[in-house]
């Protein structure tokens, strides 16, 4: 199946919902089981808490992630001492996140676990290239596309973003939502020479003049720009934010007199936190916007169904997303 064939493609995959249940683990527990078959090492994480029979946010009843014989999976201690699984202890690291140290296992038997793995995006790029001595073939992520998670989803090289009725009940508007996003994922990535400087800054705006050099603004937060704004262009049209972007941002940027030629770089698209027609009316007024940090979209997977009851068809929503999209969509309970 050309899904699976794209996965295998990549070292490291993470997998993202809109929205609380809009079919991530359903899609993720797929992807497992198809992958269990094939002469590939696997191992699997999370960000923040996944695995748990009952949404601790909705009350409603989710799938929980089943793993299988030979698998590695890294957990935080806590959730790793409450597993059915049987396992062997590959690692215990020195990174504490708040549910304990995490603990790199191989499975010994197949059952359903539930993972909390590393706190921050600089641990999660540690973890995944540390498997490369496990002899791991592919890392897949349990991602969070949340304001409230210091782990990035956009570290892996791939991503499958699972989206549905959960996200909206509306057909043309769970598209437009979901294209939106899409969009987002599909942002330039900068040139690598400015790549490599500004993965390593974690806080605060930056102008880059156009030898591509560094001038920190001392200005801590985007709402401090008003105050700022005669001096944030003085070194040229690009500007780099290393936290989140909000409207505000993106309306200050549309209504400056330069904005045909404001380029905005970001660390990568979870960073950006616009409507869409904030962020587009930016983009209409000619402006643009890069990433550091770009990860491939591998896959778009749908869930029809939300937890309130409703149902929309699968196949009409399958036909006006790959539209849309112009990539191939999956409901993977119809696979």
């Amino acid at each position: 199946m050309p899904f699976i064939n794209d996965i295998l493609t990549y070292k490291s995959l993470s997998i993202v919902g809109l929205e609380k249940n809009t079919g991530k683990t359903e899609c993720l527990n797929y992807v497992l089981s198809r992958l269990k078959d094939m002469d590939k090492r696997i191992a699997l994480t999370s960000i923040g808490i996944d695995g748990e029979s009952r949404d601790i946010v909705t009350n409603t009843h989710k799938p929980e992630i089943r793993i299988y014989n030979g698998m590695i999976f890294i957990s935080a201690e806590k959730h790793y001492l409450q597993r059915r699984i049987t396992s062997e202890i590959l690692d215990v690291s020195n990174i504490h996140t708040s549910l304990g140290r995490l603990v790199t296992a191989r499975a010994l038997s197949s059952d359903k676990v539930m993972l909390s793995g590393p706190p921050d995006t600089h641990t999660l790029k540690s973890l995944i290239a540390g498997m490369s001595q496990y002899n791991v073939d592919l890392t897949i992520v349990d991602g969070a596309l949340s304001r409230l998670s210091l782990a990035s989803p956009a570290v892996t090289e791939g991503m499958v973003l699972a989206t549905g009725a959960a996200y909206s009940a509306n057909i043309p508007e769970l598209v437009r939502k979901t294209k939106y996003v899409i969009d987002l994922i599909n942002l330039p990535e900068v040139e690598p020479a400015l790549k490599q400087q500004l993965d390593a800054v974690e806080s605060g705006i930056l102008a880059i003049d156009p030898q591509g050099c560094l001038h920190d603004l001392n200005v801590q937060s985007v709402f401090m720009l008003e105050k700022a704004k005669d001096r944030i262009f003085s070194h040229g049209n690009r500007l780099f934010v290393a936290g989140a972007t909000s409207n505000n941002l993106f309306e200050f940027l549309r209504m400056q007199k330069n904005a045909a030629s404001i380029e905005l770089i970001v660390k990568d698209f979870t960073k950006i936190f616009a409507t869409p027609d904030v962020y587009y009316s930016f983009i209409r007024k000619g402006g643009t916007v890069k990433v550091v940090t770009r990860t491939k979209l591998a896959a778009v997977c749908i869930n029809p169904v939300s937890p309130q009851g409703y149902r929309l068809s699968s196949d009409e929503l399958k036909a006006a997303m790959q539209d849309a999209l112009q990539m191939p969509v999956y409901d993977v309970k119809k696979l």
